[in-house]
């Protein structure tokens, strides 16, 4: 059960640490956009009850506020292994909001690992899931926990699409 709680929950904190694509210096032409969001996790039913010992889902429901202003509903599977501080997870979340004023929906793809205790995160915008005033947004997001509060630094282009 210790590797299912740190495979799930567990890896998405201590990703979320680390500073990702996010903090490098903005692209030229890119917008960036920050503020703070809260997350529901919810504990789900792995479909093949033998993985429930290394495998675990959980269903996201998240409230962004600040320049991304929306709510996001998405599923995220997570791995843990019999090394201490090994793990993996992947998810994807369909936010619908405003960005800077302008409305649509776009989904976001999280890919973490930690191997041995060093993390890595890429969250990127699922190309052409932009929708509405949203079409045609690309970009990454980092998030970051401080003192328990979640914080979203998205960097992001808007190209008019064909």
């Amino acid at each position: 059960m210790r590797i299912r709680a740190f495979a799930g929950a567990g890896i998405l904190t201590a990703l979320c640490l680390v500073p990702g694509p996010g903090a490098a210096a903005q692209a030229q032409g890119s917008s960036r956009a920050s503020g703070t969001f809260d997350v529901q996790l919810a504990p789900q039913t792995v479909a093949d009850t033998a993985l429930t010992a290394s495998l675990s889902r959980l269903s996201l429901d998240k409230q962004f506020r600040g320049e991304l202003e929306g709510t996001s509903k998405g599923e995220m599977l997570a791995a843990g292994t019999g090394v201490e501080g090994s793990a993996g997870y992947v998810a994807i979340e369909r936010v619908s909001g405003t960005l800077h004023g302008r409305r649509g929906t776009f989904v976001l793809q999280h890919s973490g690992t930690m191997t041995r205790g060093a993390p890595e995160l890429r969250i990127t915008v699922v190309p052409d899931s932009g929708t509405d005033e949203l079409a045609g947004l690309a970009g990454t997001m980092m998030i970051t926990i401080a003192d328990g509060k979640h914080f979203y630094d998205f960097e992001y282009t808007l190209t008019k699409t064909p």
